[in-house]
């Protein structure tokens, strides 16, 4: 029983953490990498810089607003550009679901989009991956379980 005790004290003492501030203005930079999806214009390896995010926190809830003309962009693609989530100690997860309707065949689908970032003072890095959501039709084959992915680095100011 004392071991039990012991290891509900490390589990405890564990999980006491308190969640990073992730709220500020980031520049971020992104490079392309595996396209799963096969999403068109999609270059491995190519690369994005300078783009501009605002980060709200309350609490343990965030939002991230991408800005200026790859915001754009992601509102063209995804049907919006403000992602919505938590933070968890030091990682953020975020997540956009797409609203723009695409179709291929009989398939009718969205992408949808999930920033998996670590956060270390006024640095962030990460992983953003894009998902489709289907109606299930054969036709969405190729579409069912993609990932296409992103590597991500930015800063803030310091805080």
């Amino acid at each position: 029983m004392k071991h039990f005790a012991g290891f509900l004290l490390l589990v405890a003492v564990g999980c006491g953490g308190s969640d990073a501030n992730v709220e500020g203005n980031w520049t971020i930079s992104v490079t392309n990498r595996d396209n799963g999806c096969n999403l068109a214009n999609w270059t491995v390896g190519s690369q994005a810089t300078g783009i501009g995010v605002t980060i709200t926190q309350d609490g343990d809830a965030v939002t991230a607003d991408i800005e200026g003309i790859v915001g754009g962009l992601v509102d063209l693609a995804l049907g919006a550009s403000v992602f919505s989530g938590d933070v968890d100690g030091d990682e953020i997860t975020l997540g956009l679901f797409g609203t723009r309707g695409q179709q291929s065949g009989n398939c009718s689908f969205t992408y949808n989009a999930t920033i998996l970032g670590t956060v270390n003072g006024d640095t962030m890095t990460g992983r953003i991956e894009y998902s489709a959501a289907t109606n299930n039709n054969p036709d969405c084959a190729a579409l069912e379980a993609c990932v296409t992915f992103q590597e991500f680095n930015g800063t803030r100011p310091p805080t």
